[in-house]
């Protein structure tokens, strides 16, 4: 047998390989076995009690000193509205930076915005209000980034099953924790103040960032940066082509953040994957947006925690259920529909329910985000190694992004209409999307794993744009 038949055949069985191990059910009591993944999971719970905590009480700190309702919720919100552009500015790093330095980056950029917000508790006078806001929102920019390193270390922690089980914990603990955070931080500013709340919020960002540092193993960048001397080599060896000189001259982390992004976006399996996690949810987390006003309007102002509550642990149902019970062939079968009833049981709100059967709905409702975990193992087959770390940070601040839009459509919306029927519509909306993603959903273009349809795309997804870095498109052999 040849070197090349003998390298053909060891492909196909690592790749053989890799496809059982992928449809190997796995369980959460194998996830929690991992010793890196308790540390994932337990810097991710500080993580995000720290940062419920810390909007809370920031918020109530700048009312206290204003007086001002849309100040206050101005402060509670301002820490999300910058993520926005640094998901499209500065997620390359993500790939160019190693991972756990990135993690405690994070975690000390935390402590630090805690630790001035707070220092006005310590008799050294407070800092004005615009400095306060312009803080947060500074530190809101490189948000995504942090987020993103954080998501991509995780498939190199858990293999095949495991890491989408993995990534539902991850769903499930964050909606907890945020309930757990609004109950916590609403306890330490009775006991402490805002002042206090702020620096218990930045010991436990240390606290992640310790737990982080000692913890997880420090793993190589995915996309290290070139040096002089290897931009200087590439040059030389594709001075004949302009395009490709000047594409391994791009290489600053804006212009490679923005080039990466295109060439996701225009690949059609990734941008299809993506818009299948943005869209659905879009319009059916935008839907909750609306209960307060409805059951204000219905006399039951107080419902609206209930059935907002509802929806959270909804949420956390319908992922352990599918996480759990279902397996992983199983779990993708579902995502068409489970994506159906996100907006499914919203059309009941057109009946004007009460706050038992609004709360059903919503619980039924948010249980079908549950549709995402069949989609998880196809998003990381489908992204590049090199640029994996940007993927998850596009993933998460697209979603993001796609939520808040949501809500403002689905509010605006309810200017229109009474707010019960802007809540039926916005499920007709989720159900309209759901049909027309369905070729996304189910899984259709998977035979081709770069999803093009001429099957010979291959974008620059390495910080040189092309030549070595570039992923080969699917008729080339990998290096």
């Amino acid at each position: 047998m040849t070197q090349a038949a003998n390298q053909a055949a060891n492909q196909a069985a690592n790749q053989a390989a890799n496809e059982a191990a992928n449809q190997e059910r796995s369980t959460f009591r194998a996830c929690f076995a991992v010793a890196e993944f308790r540390v994932l999971f337990g810097s991710q719970l500080l993580l995000v009690l720290g940062d419920t905590v810390k909007m809370l009480a920031f918020s109530v700190l700048v009312y206290a000193r204003t007086g001002s309702p849309g100040l206050a919720a101005l402060a509670y919100m301002i820490g999300f509205l910058p993520q926005v552009a640094g998901g499209m500015l500065l997620l390359s790093l993500a790939d160019r930076w190693r991972p756990r330095a990135l993690m405690v980056a994070g975690d000390l950029l935390r402590v630090v915005t805690c630790l001035v917000l707070g220092i006005g508790g310590l008799g050294l006078g407070d800092l004005p209000i615009g400095v306060m806001l312009a803080l947060v929102f500074a530190a809101g920019v490189p948000a995504p980034l942090f987020s993103a390193a954080r998501a991509a270390v995780l498939p190199d922690v858990l293999a095949g099953d495991a890491y989408v089980l993995g990534r539902a914990v991850f769903t499930t603990t964050s909606a907890g924790a945020q309930v757990a955070g609004l109950a916590v931080g609403g306890g330490l500013l009775v006991v402490t103040g805002p002042h206090g709340a702020l620096l218990i919020t930045a010991a436990l960002s240390l606290g992640s960032a310790a737990l982080t540092r000692w913890g997880l193993r420090d793993r190589p960048a995915r996309s290290p940066r070139p040096t002089r001397s290897t931009r200087q080599a590439r040059s030389t060896r594709q001075a004949r082509s302009t395009r490709h000189a000047r594409s391994t001259r791009d290489t600053g982390a804006v212009r490679t953040t923005l080039r990466v992004n295109r060439a996701l976006l225009a690949d059609r399996a990734v941008r299809g994957l993506l818009l299948a996690g943005w869209l659905p949810p879009m319009l059916s987390v935008g839907a909750e947006a609306v209960y307060v006003p409805y059951l204000t309007g219905e006399g039951s102002a107080w419902g609206a925690g209930v059935v907002l509550a509802a929806a959270a642990a909804g949420m956390g149902v319908g992922e352990f259920a599918v996480g759990r019970f279902a397996a992983p062939a199983t779990r993708e079968r579902l995502t068409l529909p489970l994506a159906l009833l996100l907006g499914a049981p919203l059309l009941g709100f057109a009946a004007r329910p009460g706050v038992a059967g609004a709360a059903a709905l919503a619980f039924l409702a948010a249980a079908g985000l549950a549709y995402n975990l069949g989609l998880q193992r196809r998003f990381l087959d489908t992204v590049p190694e090199a640029a994996r770390g940007q993927a998850f940070g596009l993933q998460t601040s697209g979603l993001m992004t796609a939520q808040a839009l949501g809500a403002a459509a689905v509010g605006a919306v309810a200017e229109l209409v009474p707010a019960h029927l802007a809540i039926a519509l916005s499920g007709c909306g989720v159900i309209a999307v759901v049909l027309a993603l369905r070729g996304d959903l189910r899984g259709d273009l998977r035979g081709d794993p770069r999803g093009g349809r001429s099957g010979r795309v291959s974008p620059p997804y390495g910080p040189g744009g092309g030549g070595e870095d570039a992923r080969p498109s699917p008729a080339e052999p990998a290096a």
